[in-house]
Protein backbone atom coordinates (compact mmCIF):
# COMPACT_ATOMS: atom_id res chain seq x y z
CA UNK A 1 0.00 0.00 0.00
CA UNK A 2 1.64 3.34 -1.11
CA UNK A 3 2.44 6.00 1.52
CA UNK A 4 0.93 9.51 1.14
CA UNK A 5 2.65 12.65 2.51
CA UNK A 6 0.98 16.02 3.13
CA UNK A 7 2.39 19.04 1.22
CA UNK A 8 4.96 21.17 3.05
CA UNK A 9 3.35 24.34 4.51
CA UNK A 10 4.53 27.69 3.12
CA UNK A 11 6.62 29.69 5.57
CA UNK A 12 8.11 33.19 5.70
CA UNK A 13 11.47 34.16 7.12
CA UNK A 14 11.90 35.65 10.56
CA UNK A 15 13.13 38.95 9.03
CA UNK A 16 10.04 39.13 6.79
CA UNK A 17 7.78 38.54 9.79
CA UNK A 18 9.53 41.23 11.85
CA UNK A 19 9.41 43.69 8.95
CA UNK A 20 5.68 43.13 8.37
CA UNK A 21 4.99 43.40 12.10
CA UNK A 22 6.96 46.69 12.25
CA UNK A 23 5.04 48.12 9.31
CA UNK A 24 1.71 47.14 10.86
CA UNK A 25 2.63 48.73 14.20
CA UNK A 26 3.88 51.97 12.64
CA UNK A 27 0.78 52.29 10.45
CA UNK A 28 -1.61 51.32 13.23
CA UNK A 29 -0.37 53.63 16.01
CA UNK A 30 1.44 56.59 14.43
CA UNK A 31 2.68 59.21 16.91
CA UNK A 32 1.50 58.90 20.51
CA UNK A 33 2.33 60.23 23.98
CA UNK A 34 3.32 57.71 26.68
CA UNK A 35 3.88 58.43 30.38
CA UNK A 36 6.02 56.35 32.73
CA UNK A 37 9.14 56.06 34.89
CA UNK A 38 12.67 55.85 33.46
CA UNK A 39 14.59 52.66 34.15
CA UNK A 40 17.87 51.25 32.80
CA UNK A 41 19.02 54.52 31.17
CA UNK A 42 22.04 53.98 28.86
CA UNK A 43 24.12 56.54 26.93
CA UNK A 44 26.53 54.73 24.56
CA UNK A 45 29.31 56.56 22.65
CA UNK A 46 27.04 56.86 19.58
CA UNK A 47 25.10 59.64 21.29
CA UNK A 48 21.82 57.69 21.25
CA UNK A 49 19.89 57.24 24.52
CA UNK A 50 18.23 53.93 25.43
CA UNK A 51 15.94 53.42 28.42
CA UNK A 52 12.88 51.50 29.61
CA UNK A 53 9.63 53.30 30.42
CA UNK A 54 7.61 51.42 33.02
CA UNK A 55 4.62 51.63 35.30
CA UNK A 56 3.28 49.24 37.96
CA UNK A 57 2.12 46.64 35.44
CA UNK A 58 4.28 46.83 32.31
CA UNK A 59 7.39 48.20 30.70
CA UNK A 60 8.35 49.52 27.23
CA UNK A 61 11.79 49.79 25.63
CA UNK A 62 12.55 53.26 24.21
CA UNK A 63 15.20 54.53 21.76
CA UNK A 64 15.99 58.29 21.73
CA UNK A 65 18.28 58.78 18.73
CA UNK A 66 21.06 61.37 18.74
CA UNK A 67 19.56 63.78 16.17
CA UNK A 68 16.47 64.26 18.36
CA UNK A 69 18.11 63.80 21.76
CA UNK A 70 20.56 66.65 21.07
CA UNK A 71 17.58 69.04 20.75
CA UNK A 72 16.00 68.06 24.06
CA UNK A 73 16.64 70.20 27.16
CA UNK A 74 14.87 67.84 29.58
CA UNK A 75 17.43 66.01 31.74
CA UNK A 76 16.93 62.24 31.91
CA UNK A 77 17.89 59.95 34.78
CA UNK A 78 16.63 56.72 36.29
CA UNK A 79 13.54 57.15 38.43
CA UNK A 80 12.26 60.32 36.65
CA UNK A 81 8.64 60.29 35.60
CA UNK A 82 8.33 61.72 32.09
CA UNK A 83 6.09 61.95 29.05
CA UNK A 84 7.52 60.95 25.70
CA UNK A 85 6.19 61.39 22.19
CA UNK A 86 7.12 58.81 19.59
CA UNK A 87 6.04 56.04 17.27
CA UNK A 88 5.72 52.34 18.07
CA UNK A 89 8.07 50.12 16.09
CA UNK A 90 10.10 46.89 16.19
CA UNK A 91 13.87 46.57 16.11
CA UNK A 92 13.92 43.90 13.41
CA UNK A 93 17.32 42.23 14.06
CA UNK A 94 16.27 41.22 17.60
CA UNK A 95 12.50 41.42 17.27
CA UNK A 96 12.35 43.91 20.15
CA UNK A 97 9.14 45.89 20.51
CA UNK A 98 10.11 49.54 21.20
CA UNK A 99 9.12 53.19 21.07
CA UNK A 100 11.15 55.57 18.84
CA UNK A 101 11.15 58.80 20.88
CA UNK A 102 10.86 62.24 19.22
CA UNK A 103 10.36 64.53 22.25
CA UNK A 104 10.48 64.37 26.04
CA UNK A 105 8.90 66.52 28.73
CA UNK A 106 8.51 66.16 32.48
CA UNK A 107 5.13 64.82 33.60
CA UNK A 108 4.47 68.00 35.54
CA UNK A 109 4.19 70.01 32.29
CA UNK A 110 0.75 68.68 31.52
CA UNK A 111 -1.11 71.63 33.07
CA UNK A 112 1.18 74.13 31.32
CA UNK A 113 0.63 72.42 27.97
CA UNK A 114 -3.12 72.49 28.50
CA UNK A 115 -3.01 76.22 29.26
CA UNK A 116 -0.74 76.67 26.23
CA UNK A 117 -3.21 74.91 23.93
CA UNK A 118 -6.21 76.87 25.28
CA UNK A 119 -4.47 80.23 24.77
CA UNK A 120 -3.21 79.16 21.37
CA UNK A 121 -6.74 78.32 20.18
CA UNK A 122 -8.06 81.63 21.53
CA UNK A 123 -5.37 83.78 19.89
CA UNK A 124 -5.54 81.86 16.62
CA UNK A 125 -9.31 82.43 16.46
CA UNK A 126 -8.68 86.18 16.88
CA UNK A 127 -6.22 86.18 13.97
CA UNK A 128 -3.15 86.89 16.13
CA UNK A 129 -1.10 84.40 14.08
CA UNK A 130 -1.87 85.92 10.66
CA UNK A 131 1.26 88.08 10.36
CA UNK A 132 3.42 87.19 7.37
CA UNK A 133 5.12 90.45 6.37
CA UNK A 134 8.40 90.03 4.51
CA UNK A 135 11.53 91.16 6.31
CA UNK A 136 13.98 93.40 4.41
CA UNK A 137 16.86 91.38 3.03
CA UNK A 138 19.30 92.29 4.29
CA UNK A 139 18.10 94.80 6.92
CA UNK A 140 20.04 98.04 7.22
CA UNK A 141 19.36 98.55 10.93
CA UNK A 142 18.28 95.59 13.07
CA UNK A 143 16.74 95.94 16.54
CA UNK A 144 17.77 92.92 18.67
CA UNK A 145 15.75 92.09 21.80
CA UNK A 146 17.41 89.47 24.00
CA UNK A 147 19.34 88.98 27.19
CA UNK A 148 22.72 90.69 27.13
CA UNK A 149 24.29 87.87 29.16
CA UNK A 150 23.04 84.75 27.35
CA UNK A 151 24.55 82.70 24.56
CA UNK A 152 21.89 83.87 22.10
CA UNK A 153 23.29 87.40 21.74
CA UNK A 154 26.82 86.06 21.20
CA UNK A 155 25.61 83.60 18.57
CA UNK A 156 23.53 86.19 16.68
CA UNK A 157 26.24 88.88 16.67
CA UNK A 158 28.95 86.39 15.66
CA UNK A 159 26.92 85.09 12.70
CA UNK A 160 25.95 88.60 11.56
CA UNK A 161 29.55 89.80 11.76
CA UNK A 162 30.84 86.80 9.81
CA UNK A 163 28.16 86.87 7.11
CA UNK A 164 27.22 90.55 6.68
CA UNK A 165 29.24 93.03 8.79
CA UNK A 166 27.54 96.02 7.08
CA UNK A 167 24.31 95.52 9.07
CA UNK A 168 23.88 97.85 12.03
CA UNK A 169 22.58 96.14 15.19
CA UNK A 170 21.06 97.92 18.17
CA UNK A 171 20.65 95.67 21.22
CA UNK A 172 17.72 96.21 23.59
CA UNK A 173 18.58 94.12 26.66
CA UNK A 174 15.64 92.44 28.35
CA UNK A 175 14.83 89.78 30.88
CA UNK A 176 13.87 86.64 28.93
CA UNK A 177 12.79 84.32 31.72
CA UNK A 178 10.48 84.57 34.70
CA UNK A 179 7.60 86.79 35.74
CA UNK A 180 9.36 90.06 34.82
CA UNK A 181 10.18 88.94 31.29
CA UNK A 182 6.87 89.68 29.45
CA UNK A 183 6.60 93.34 30.63
CA UNK A 184 10.27 93.94 29.83
CA UNK A 185 9.92 92.45 26.35
CA UNK A 186 6.75 94.50 25.69
CA UNK A 187 8.52 97.73 26.77
CA UNK A 188 11.41 96.98 24.40
CA UNK A 189 8.98 96.42 21.51
CA UNK A 190 7.14 99.66 22.29
CA UNK A 191 10.40 101.66 22.48
CA UNK A 192 11.60 100.33 19.12
CA UNK A 193 8.27 101.10 17.40
CA UNK A 194 8.19 104.63 18.87
CA UNK A 195 11.64 105.32 17.47
CA UNK A 196 10.59 103.87 14.10
CA UNK A 197 7.75 106.43 13.93
CA UNK A 198 10.05 109.41 14.49
CA UNK A 199 10.48 111.41 11.27
CA UNK A 200 13.81 112.91 12.40
CA UNK A 201 15.46 109.50 12.80
CA UNK A 202 18.45 109.41 10.41
CA UNK A 203 18.93 105.63 10.53
CA UNK A 204 15.57 104.06 11.43
CA UNK A 205 15.04 100.42 12.31
CA UNK A 206 13.61 98.24 9.56
CA UNK A 207 13.32 94.85 11.36
CA UNK A 208 13.15 93.35 14.85
CA UNK A 209 14.69 90.08 16.07
CA UNK A 210 13.46 88.76 19.43
CA UNK A 211 15.39 85.71 20.62
CA UNK A 212 16.73 83.60 23.44
CA UNK A 213 18.40 80.21 23.86
CA UNK A 214 16.75 76.91 24.70
CA UNK A 215 15.33 75.72 27.98
CA UNK A 216 12.48 73.83 29.58
CA UNK A 217 8.84 74.68 29.06
CA UNK A 218 8.91 76.70 32.28
CA UNK A 219 12.02 78.59 31.12
CA UNK A 220 10.32 79.60 27.86
CA UNK A 221 6.90 80.28 29.36
CA UNK A 222 7.36 84.07 29.29
CA UNK A 223 7.10 83.90 25.47
CA UNK A 224 3.62 82.36 25.81
CA UNK A 225 2.31 85.48 27.52
CA UNK A 226 -0.89 86.77 25.92
CA UNK A 227 0.07 90.46 26.16
CA UNK A 228 3.46 89.81 24.58
CA UNK A 229 1.80 87.93 21.71
CA UNK A 230 -0.52 90.87 21.05
CA UNK A 231 2.39 93.35 21.20
CA UNK A 232 4.29 91.33 18.59
CA UNK A 233 1.21 91.08 16.36
CA UNK A 234 0.62 94.87 16.49
CA UNK A 235 4.28 95.78 15.94
CA UNK A 236 4.71 98.37 13.21
CA UNK A 237 7.98 96.77 12.14
CA UNK A 238 8.20 93.15 10.95
CA UNK A 239 9.35 90.74 13.65
CA UNK A 240 11.42 87.56 13.48
CA UNK A 241 11.28 85.29 16.54
CA UNK A 242 13.79 82.55 17.43
CA UNK A 243 12.93 81.14 20.86
CA UNK A 244 14.68 78.06 22.18
CA UNK A 245 15.43 75.22 19.80
CA UNK A 246 13.68 73.55 16.88
CA UNK A 247 11.38 71.45 19.07
CA UNK A 248 10.30 74.48 21.13
CA UNK A 249 7.54 76.57 19.56
CA UNK A 250 6.12 79.43 21.66
CA UNK A 251 3.05 81.54 20.99
CA UNK A 252 5.30 84.56 20.41
CA UNK A 253 6.79 82.76 17.41
CA UNK A 254 3.32 82.09 15.99
CA UNK A 255 2.54 85.83 16.24
CA UNK A 256 5.82 86.88 14.59
CA UNK A 257 6.10 87.43 10.86
CA UNK A 258 8.94 84.91 10.53
CA UNK A 259 10.13 82.12 12.84
CA UNK A 260 13.63 80.64 13.00
CA UNK A 261 14.49 77.39 14.83
CA UNK A 262 17.54 78.82 16.69
CA UNK A 263 19.18 82.23 17.26
CA UNK A 264 22.02 81.32 14.88
CA UNK A 265 19.56 80.21 12.21
CA UNK A 266 17.70 83.52 12.62
CA UNK A 267 20.90 85.46 11.93
CA UNK A 268 21.62 83.29 8.89
CA UNK A 269 18.13 83.96 7.50
CA UNK A 270 18.35 87.71 8.07
CA UNK A 271 21.48 88.39 6.03
CA UNK A 272 23.24 86.80 3.05
CA UNK A 273 26.74 85.40 3.28
CA UNK A 274 29.05 88.04 1.82
CA UNK A 275 31.52 85.33 0.85
CA UNK A 276 28.90 83.66 -1.36
CA UNK A 277 28.01 87.05 -2.87
CA UNK A 278 31.67 87.83 -3.52
CA UNK A 279 32.15 84.47 -5.24
CA UNK A 280 28.99 85.00 -7.27
CA UNK A 281 30.05 88.53 -8.26
CA UNK A 282 33.46 87.25 -9.34
CA UNK A 283 31.84 84.59 -11.49
CA UNK A 284 29.45 87.15 -12.99
CA UNK A 285 32.35 89.53 -13.64
CA UNK A 286 34.33 86.81 -15.43
CA UNK A 287 31.32 85.75 -17.52
CA UNK A 288 30.59 89.39 -18.39
CA UNK A 289 34.21 89.98 -19.40
CA UNK A 290 34.22 86.89 -21.60
CA UNK A 291 30.89 87.80 -23.15
CA UNK A 292 31.98 91.40 -23.75
CA UNK A 293 35.26 90.33 -25.34
CA UNK A 294 33.42 87.86 -27.55
CA UNK A 295 30.96 90.57 -28.59
CA UNK A 296 33.79 93.01 -29.35
CA UNK A 297 35.58 90.39 -31.45
CA UNK A 298 32.43 89.53 -33.36
CA UNK A 299 31.54 93.19 -34.00
CA UNK A 300 35.10 93.95 -35.08
CA UNK A 301 35.00 91.09 -37.56
CA UNK A 302 31.61 92.23 -38.86
CA UNK A 303 32.92 95.81 -39.19
CA UNK A 304 35.90 94.60 -41.19
CA UNK A 305 33.57 92.67 -43.48
CA UNK A 306 31.28 95.69 -43.98
CA UNK A 307 34.23 98.02 -44.51
CA UNK A 308 35.50 95.72 -47.27
CA UNK A 309 32.09 95.82 -48.99
CA UNK A 310 31.41 99.54 -48.51
CA UNK A 311 32.12 101.93 -51.40
CA UNK A 312 32.72 105.52 -50.39
CA UNK A 313 30.13 108.02 -51.78
CA UNK A 314 33.04 110.06 -53.16
CA UNK A 315 33.96 107.20 -55.48
CA UNK A 316 30.38 107.08 -56.77
CA UNK A 317 30.38 110.85 -57.28
CA UNK A 318 33.70 110.70 -59.17
CA UNK A 319 32.22 108.10 -61.53
CA UNK A 320 29.21 110.33 -62.16
CA UNK A 321 31.46 113.31 -62.84
CA UNK A 322 33.52 111.24 -65.27
CA UNK A 323 30.34 110.19 -67.06
CA UNK A 324 29.18 113.82 -67.19
CA UNK A 325 32.51 114.90 -68.69
CA UNK A 326 32.10 112.23 -71.36
CA UNK A 327 28.63 113.53 -72.23
CA UNK A 328 29.99 117.08 -72.46
CA UNK A 329 32.72 115.99 -74.87
CA UNK A 330 30.15 114.16 -77.01
CA UNK A 331 27.96 117.28 -77.06
CA UNK A 332 30.81 119.55 -78.12
CA UNK A 333 31.78 117.12 -80.86
CA UNK A 334 28.19 116.93 -82.13
CA UNK A 335 27.90 120.71 -82.17
CA UNK A 336 31.15 121.08 -84.16
CA UNK A 337 30.05 118.41 -86.63
CA UNK A 338 26.67 120.09 -87.10
CA UNK A 339 28.31 123.49 -87.60
CA UNK A 340 30.70 121.99 -90.11
CA UNK A 341 27.85 120.44 -92.04
CA UNK A 342 25.97 123.73 -92.07
CA UNK A 343 29.06 125.54 -93.30
CA UNK A 344 29.43 122.96 -96.02
CA UNK A 345 25.84 123.58 -97.07
CA UNK A 346 26.52 127.30 -97.11
CA UNK A 347 29.59 126.88 -99.22
CA UNK A 348 27.63 124.71 -101.65
CA UNK A 349 24.97 127.39 -101.89
CA UNK A 350 27.57 130.02 -102.57
CA UNK A 351 28.97 127.96 -105.36
CA UNK A 352 25.54 127.49 -106.86
CA UNK A 353 24.99 131.23 -106.55
CA UNK A 354 28.09 132.01 -108.46
CA UNK A 355 26.98 129.59 -111.11
CA UNK A 356 23.62 131.34 -111.46
CA UNK A 357 24.41 135.07 -111.53
CA UNK A 358 21.07 136.72 -112.43
CA UNK A 359 20.16 139.47 -110.02
CA UNK A 360 16.81 137.99 -109.07
CA UNK A 361 18.29 134.62 -108.44
CA UNK A 362 21.09 136.29 -106.55
CA UNK A 363 18.63 138.27 -104.48
CA UNK A 364 16.50 135.22 -103.81
CA UNK A 365 19.57 133.27 -103.03
CA UNK A 366 20.74 135.95 -100.65
CA UNK A 367 17.35 135.95 -98.98
CA UNK A 368 17.44 132.21 -98.71
CA UNK A 369 20.97 132.41 -97.36
CA UNK A 370 19.86 134.97 -94.79
CA UNK A 371 16.94 132.75 -93.85
CA UNK A 372 19.20 129.73 -93.61
CA UNK A 373 21.63 131.73 -91.53
CA UNK A 374 18.87 132.88 -89.18
CA UNK A 375 17.45 129.39 -88.97
CA UNK A 376 20.93 128.03 -88.39
CA UNK A 377 21.67 130.54 -85.64
CA UNK A 378 18.26 130.01 -84.10
CA UNK A 379 18.66 126.23 -84.27
CA UNK A 380 22.17 126.48 -82.97
CA UNK A 381 21.09 128.67 -80.03
CA UNK A 382 18.11 126.40 -79.37
CA UNK A 383 20.27 123.30 -79.49
CA UNK A 384 22.93 124.87 -77.30
CA UNK A 385 20.26 125.96 -74.80
CA UNK A 386 18.64 122.52 -74.88
CA UNK A 387 21.96 120.74 -74.41
CA UNK A 388 22.84 123.14 -71.59
CA UNK A 389 19.53 122.40 -69.86
CA UNK A 390 20.12 118.68 -70.33
CA UNK A 391 23.55 119.11 -68.78
CA UNK A 392 22.07 120.99 -65.80
CA UNK A 393 19.36 118.32 -65.38
CA UNK A 394 21.95 115.56 -65.35
CA UNK A 395 23.98 117.53 -62.81
CA UNK A 396 20.91 117.96 -60.56
CA UNK A 397 20.09 114.26 -60.84
CA UNK A 398 23.61 113.35 -59.88
CA UNK A 399 23.49 115.70 -56.89
CA UNK A 400 20.07 114.32 -55.92
CA UNK A 401 21.28 110.72 -55.78
CA UNK A 402 24.49 111.58 -54.00
CA UNK A 403 24.25 110.41 -50.32
CA UNK A 404 26.61 113.18 -49.26
CA UNK A 405 24.35 115.86 -50.75
CA UNK A 406 21.33 114.42 -48.90
CA UNK A 407 23.21 114.32 -45.63
CA UNK A 408 24.52 117.86 -46.16
CA UNK A 409 20.93 119.13 -46.37
CA UNK A 410 20.30 118.10 -42.76
CA UNK A 411 19.12 114.53 -43.27
CA UNK A 412 20.59 111.51 -41.50
CA UNK A 413 20.78 107.76 -41.93
CA UNK A 414 19.59 105.67 -38.94
CA UNK A 415 21.08 102.24 -38.38
CA UNK A 416 20.46 99.66 -35.66
CA UNK A 417 23.16 97.69 -33.81
CA UNK A 418 23.36 95.17 -36.68
CA UNK A 419 24.01 97.92 -39.25
CA UNK A 420 20.58 97.64 -40.90
CA UNK A 421 19.03 100.93 -42.10
CA UNK A 422 15.92 101.91 -40.11
CA UNK A 423 13.17 103.03 -42.54
CA UNK A 424 10.10 102.94 -40.28
CA UNK A 425 9.37 103.63 -36.60
CA UNK A 426 7.82 100.16 -36.31
CA UNK A 427 11.31 98.68 -36.74
CA UNK A 428 12.40 100.10 -33.36
CA UNK A 429 11.60 99.38 -29.72
CA UNK A 430 11.75 101.75 -26.70
CA UNK A 431 15.21 101.58 -25.12
CA UNK A 432 16.87 100.44 -28.39
CA UNK A 433 20.17 102.10 -29.29
CA UNK A 434 20.55 103.56 -32.86
CA UNK A 435 23.41 105.20 -34.79
CA UNK A 436 22.65 108.38 -36.77
CA UNK A 437 25.05 109.25 -39.61
CA UNK A 438 24.99 112.97 -40.44
CA UNK A 439 26.67 115.05 -43.09
CA UNK A 440 29.58 115.36 -40.69
CA UNK A 441 30.06 112.78 -37.94
CA UNK A 442 27.79 110.27 -36.20
CA UNK A 443 25.50 110.27 -33.16
CA UNK A 444 24.50 107.48 -30.73
CA UNK A 445 20.75 107.70 -30.00
CA UNK A 446 18.33 105.88 -27.66
CA UNK A 447 14.66 105.33 -28.63
CA UNK A 448 12.44 106.73 -25.84
CA UNK A 449 9.06 106.01 -27.41
CA UNK A 450 7.42 105.69 -30.80
CA UNK A 451 5.06 108.45 -31.95
CA UNK A 452 2.05 107.89 -34.09
CA UNK A 453 2.37 109.40 -37.56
Amino acid sequence: MPAFTSPSPQAISVSDLNRQARQMLERGFGDCWVEGEISGLARPASGHIYFTLKDAKAQLKCAFFRNRASLSRTPLKDGDRIKVRGRVSIFEPRGDYQLIVDAVQPSGEGELMAAYERLKRKLEAEGMFANARPLPYPPRHLALITSNTGAAIRDVLAVLQARWPMVRVSVFPSVVQGRDAPPALIRALALINRQARREDESDPFDAILITRGGGSLEDLWAFNDEHLVRAIFHSRLPVMAAIGHEVDVTLAEFAADVRAPTPSAAAERLVPDRRDLEASLNQQRQRLARAWQGRVNAESQRLDHLRARLRHPGERLAQQRQHLAGLDRRLQLAMRQRLQRERQHLDAAKRRFHLHDPSRTLRQSRERVDQFRQRLETAQQRRLHQEHQNLQGITRELNAVSPLAVLARGYSILQDDSGQVVRAASQTQPGQMLTARLGEGRLKLEVKRRLKS
